[in-house]
């Protein structure tokens, strides 16, 4: 038995999951006394529930950047500053700044990721398609499939639908305020544009893209004949692996206005503030955010978020090229607000869009209500 046990909370995909379990006997060579044990969450229960809940049962931690305020607030988590020591550049794109808020590191980056474009490269070559460049593009592209029985692919399920709107601003200047404080959280004729752009989307896609998450759309790519192509979708570099049936293939995002603010994604791993053995969690925490860690979480179908990684041909081969072939769109990335009323804001405002597509809600009556509800988030 060891003489620490760790217990750690993550979520339920491979992505997630195998490359934590996969280190684990290197983690213990190094740490004979520690041992690790990890249970896994849905994806939507990640989104959405409170870090301060988990902090409670768990000593350790992974969830996503916009949690950040919360975070500081409570002070549900124990700080890592440390890590951040020298480490500015170790990690791609906004992945590490993206965990710090009120001045303090909240996370390690274990997991980077962004909303990117992603095909099939086989349905692509039958109908003598590049990947779009741009979103007028990939329209045509839905034209061409369409004449030909396919279809475009999308995830537009509640916060996906909202994350694709929300990249879509950024792209055409004027994102999402960081905090309301700042001025108005949305413009009007922006987000009208880019809900127009949503809207052409889904007149070329499969009618079940109202239904699906991330993980969805990847599943249904790989599974299905008829989608060729998703221009914007957190990228599961896994289902470039060539243990899949049908390997997918990920490229830039075929923005209006190039590949600039896709809105950033990825894991950081935190450490419960009521975590009994914090010394234990901070080891674990310095291992995986080693370059040989992360290293080794590609080959068990992670994503890795050091540059070394993303840089690094042997890595980027296992995932037929994903990392380079976006590494533009994550550097250029989007970072969401993380201030502590973001996350009601953006609950709300994932159904309000998801309605709005579904014909069920105006465009007028969404602006409006996404308006007033992130004003109210100055106060939350």
């Amino acid at each position: 038995m060891p003489d620490v046990l760790l217990r750690g909370m993550t979520w339920d995909h491979r992505r997630a999951v195998e490359p934590l379990v996969g280190t684990r006997d290197a983690f213990r060579a190094q740490h004979p006394g520690i041992d690790v044990k990890w249970r896994a969450r849905p994806l939507h229960g990640f989104e959405f529930t409170p870090i301060e809940d988990l902090a409670r049962d768990y000593d350790l931690i992974i969830f996503d950047h916009p949690f950040a305020g919360a975070i500081a607030e409570t002070g549900c988590l124990l700080p890592l500053d440390e890590i951040a020591a020298g480490m500015s550049d170790a990690f791609v794109g906004p992945s590490l700044q993206s965990y710090i808020h009120s001045g303090k590191l909240w996370a390690a980056p274990v997991d980077a990721a962004c909303q990117v474009a992603v095909s099939r490269p086989d349905l692509m070559a039958d109908l003598a398609a590049e990947p779009p460049a741009d979103w007028e593009a990939v329209l045509a592209l839905g034209e061409s499939a369409r004449a030909k029985g396919k279809y475009l692919a999308i995830g537009f399920r509640g916060v996906h639908a909202l994350m694709t709107f929300m990249t879509l601003c950024a792209n055409l200047g004027r994102p999402l305020a960081e905090h309301p404080e700042c001025g108005s959280a949305l413009n009007r004729a922006t987000s009208s544009e880019a809900l127009d752009l949503m809207r052409r989307l889904l007149a070329l896609a499969t009618p079940d893209c109202l239904d699906w998450n991330s993980i969805d759309l990847h599943e249904a790519m790989s599974a299905r004949d008829d989608l060729v192509f998703c221009p914007a979708v957190y990228c599961y570099a896994t289902y470039a692996e060539a243990d899949r049936v049908t390997p997918l293939r990920f490229h830039d995002l075929p923005g209006p206005r190039g590949i600039a603010g896709s809105t950033v994604g990825g894991t950081g791993l935190g450490i419960s503030a009521h975590c009994q053995s914090p010394e234990a969690a901070l080891a674990y925490a310095r291992f995986v955010a080693m370059r040989s860690t992360q290293s080794e979480f590609a080959r068990h179908h992670g994503q890795p978020a050091r540059v070394e990684c993303w840089d690094d041909p042997s890595v980027d081969a296992l995932f037929a090229g994903a990392f380079r072939n976006t590494r533009r769109t994550m550097d250029a990335g989007w970072v969401r607000p993380r201030h502590r009323g973001y996350l009601g804001f953006q609950a709300a405002a994932s159904e309000w869009i998801e309605v709005h597509l579904r014909g069920e809600m105006s465009e007028n009556a969404l602006f409006d209500a996404l308006r007033r509800r992130y004003d109210q988030t100055a106060a939350a």
